[in-house]
């Protein structure tokens, strides 16, 4: 097992961080972008929450896709793609263009995360599945480290060759996802069968123990995977989680330069500590659930935790502990993703498990474009967060009344 986290893991880390600075460095260019180009808070909210319109459309057929000509070509084709439209960024110049590439780039990522989401269940047996599931994810809040001094460095190229900072951010950022997608071609395997990196044991070893550990009894037709009342649980619940994801991802740098006044670049390196904190939740968090094989209540209480500390951020008058909430909801947030994906491989199989997986990450995407769109009409409304801030704690607390009546078998911890 150790062997095929080392193989797989920290490549797919790496795709995943330029997935994730594809989508959310819009976040990073909007401090100066929105000035540049006239957008209100309306605007920049619908086109960062569009992405998800198309993605949410695009994932179960997507991965159905991904089914038939495997993943080592599907990933490398969609990276190309989505790194080309990452970089088209830098022609926008309307609200219509604006709109037409945050659409066509959800489309493209549309079948990255559920694909890969798919594949951990050929390549992890169930009870490796929360830590596998979490070092993979934690990409994405690693991705605000990681990405904020690479989003410093390129807006300070504003004015070179006559091109803004914020275009600079789109074409650095999206080039490396073109060249990691002909890499991704020649270093993914589909399958432990195909793993000619393992030996004849290791691979009838890996095969028969993620066998053993199945759903044996359960379906592989992709109806049944929309007729499950699982599913749909599992949906409403990762819509909810969505919501505070991309609400947090996609407003962060401007709430903390409403809140503290800071200059641009101080904003970007103080918008680390939150996704600092949130790499170490998700370890924690996926650690000890791998360590005790129960899931529903470490979600659970990932989910209040952040649902009360959207509130406290919500009622609070005090910018600093408004912050400092904040940042405390996005670690908790986050820590919940591992637990929460080890749930559709206890349920589904084959393509059920395909279609399922995707269902439950495109209601999720809904919830991408909702959060995003909320604070932009807030914001415009009543030129302040409190209220979106409010709607996601309560919409979190919800959630978790959900998450706490799934139903899950207690996996054995690894010896």
């Amino acid at each position: 097992m150790r062997r095929v986290f080392w193989r797989l893991i920290p490549f797919l880390f790496l795709l995943y961080v330029c997935a994730y600075l594809d989508r959310v460095n819009l976040s990073f260019a909007a401090l100066s972008m929105r000035h540049n180009l006239g957008f209100s808070g309306t605007v920049y909210g619908a086109g960062a929450g569009l992405f998800f319109i198309s993605y949410a459309l695009f994932e179960v057929p997507a991965n159905l896709v991904l089914l038939r000509i495997g993943p080592r070509r599907w990933i490398a084709i969609i990276m190309t793609a989505w790194g080309f439209l990452s970089s088209t960024m830098a022609l926008v110049h309307s609200p219509a263009g604006f709109y037409l590439v945050r659409f066509l780039l959800g489309a493209a990522e549309a079948g990255f995360f559920p694909g890969v989401i798919l594949c951990f269940t050929r390549w992890f047996p169930a009870a490796h599945r929360a830590r596998a599931f979490a070092l993979f994810i934690i990409a994405a809040p690693a991705s605000g480290v990681i990405g904020a001094p690479i989003s410093t460095l390129l807006l300070r190229l504003d004015g070179i060759a006559g091109l803004a900072g914020w275009k600079w951010l789109f074409l650095g950022e999206g080039v490396p996802s073109i060249l990691l997608g002909i890499v991704a071609f020649f270093v993914l395997t589909d399958s432990p069968e195909q793993a000619r990196w393992l030996s004849p044991f290791e691979r009838q070893w890996l095969i028969a123990e993620v066998a053993a550990h199945a759903p044996h009894a359960a379906p592989t037709h992709l109806s049944h995977a929309f007729r499950s009342a699982a599913v749909w649980l599992l949906s409403a619940v990762y819509f909810a989680m969505s919501v505070a994801f991309y609400a947090l991802s996609l407003w962060l740098p401007i709430v903390v330069k409403s809140l503290t006044h800071a200059s641009d670049l101080r904003v970007i390196a103080i918008t680390t500590i939150p996704y600092a904190m949130a790499v170490a939740s998700m370890l924690l968090v996926a650690r000890n659930s791998d360590r005790t094989g129960e899931r529903k209540w470490h979600l659970f209480v990932c989910l209040v935790a952040s649902g009360l500390a959207f509130l406290a951020s919500a009622a609070t008058a005090n910018p600093l502990l408004a912050l400092a909430a904040l940042f405390l909801s996005a670690a908790c947030i986050w820590g919940a993703i591992g637990p929460f994906w080890t749930f559709p491989a206890f349920l589904l199989r084959g393509t059920a498990a395909a279609g399922g997986i995707a269902f439950i990450n495109s209601i999720g995407a809904l919830g991408g474009f909702t959060g995003p769109y909320l604070m932009g009409v807030v914001v415009d409304l009543t030129h302040s967060f409190r209220t979106a801030l409010l709607v996601t704690g309560v919409l979190l607390l919800v959630s978790a009344v959900i998450a706490s009546r799934l139903k899950t078998p207690h996996v054995h911890a690894p010896q």
